[in-house]
């Protein structure tokens, strides 16, 4: 378990701790993510120094990702960060998630290593969290359908994610290859406090499904499209945070072509699949990009600008954002 040490700054010196996923998960609830990164990010984005990911392959399935950062600010934001992530996606055969992390923060002014913590859990939350402070500004205030697209770890934090955001939602469905996991999503998510007013359902036939979501948000390794852009509907928001190599493709270039689109920072730009293969193929330009989540934040970019326009939101995931979290899981550790 997690050692839980309270009342002292992060300037002080201490034996480092480790923080575990049960503990992440209990001071680490959606709503206080979200509002810390909306309120936070536009800011932070200015001190945080974040260099692109390295990203090794370390097997023909299997890849290795480092992500650091670090502030460069010693008093608002005292820290380093480094994110380290291995992705085998072959590990749904053996029932085992598909990506692990470890997140290791270090104190930016005297380099001492304040804490180890479940970078995997880090993830799943900070990666539903930046959608839906994305969903914030572009999906609709009434949404009430929304459409899962894929039921791997993910899945289930995305879906709370949204919920949090739109509380609107009282209708969730899932769609997976596999019948078998979004079965057992089902199950397991709505015996969950808080989900008496929402039905959820499997989805097997993801075209009408899609057709009538108010938000599609997809999570899922797959690099031949799943949602195609003709199945959305007026007002549709569509959210895509599987893809982070060009290979990767959830939606088809119709999607693409009919939805303004926003993306979580410039890294989508060169990695999201969606987005590389439409550059390439002359469907869209890079400048036609509307903005990204900062922009949005800040009031700089306007989200959706009317009730029928189609939004589409291309996630990547950032160090910065990262760093964000991971400041929020050890001050509320540190000073209870």
């Amino acid at each position: 378990m997690a050692t839980m040490i309270g009342n002292l700054s992060p300037s002080a010196g201490r034996s480092p701790i480790f923080i575990d996923a049960p503990t992440i998960r209990s001071v680490l609830p959606y709503r206080s993510l979200i509002n810390h990164l909306q309120t936070s990010l536009a800011a932070a984005s200015s001190v945080i120094q974040s260099p692109i990911r390295h990203s090794h392959q370390t097997s023909s399935s299997s890849t290795l990702l480092l992500m650091p950062s670090w502030s460069l600010s010693s008093t608002t934001l005292p820290y380093i960060g480094v994110k380290l992530v291995t992705t085998h996606p072959n590990n749904s055969a053996l029932n085992l998630p598909g990506v692990h992390a470890s997140y290791v923060l270090f104190n930016s002014v005297t380099g001492e290593t304040l804490a180890s913590m479940d970078g995997t859990e880090l993830t799943l939350r900070r990666t539903a969290c930046v959608s839906a402070v994305a969903s914030h500004y572009l999906s609709n205030k009434n949404s009430r359908v929304l459409l899962s697209v894929g039921a791997g770890s993910l899945a289930p934090h995305l879906i709370k994610a949204h919920l949090t955001t739109r509380p609107s939602i009282n209708h969730v469905m899932i769609w997976n290859r596999t019948s078998q996991k979004s079965e057992k999503l089902v199950e397991e998510i709505g015996k969950e406090s808080g989900m008496e007013g929402v039905r959820f359902e499997v989805c097997e036939d993801i075209a009408p499904a899609a057709a009538m979501a108010d938000i599609v948000s997809c999570a899922t390794n797959s690099e031949t499209p799943l949602v195609l852009g003709k199945w959305l509907k007026a007002g549709a928001h569509l959210d895509l945070v599987g893809s982070y190599k060009p290979s990767m493709m959830e939606c088809d270039d119709e999607a693409v072509k009919r939805g303004r689109v926003f993306v979580d920072n410039e890294a989508a730009l060169v990695e999201a699949g969606e987005l590389v293969g439409a550059f390439e193929r002359g469907v869209m330009k890079e400048d036609e990009v509307a903005g990204d989540l900062v922009g949005l934040i800040k009031g700089e970019k306007i989200g959706r600008k009317e009730e029928n326009e189609i939004t589409l939101f291309v996630s990547v995931g950032s160090a910065v954002v990262d760093l964000l979290s991971a400041q929020l899981v050890y001050e509320t550790i540190t000073t209870k």
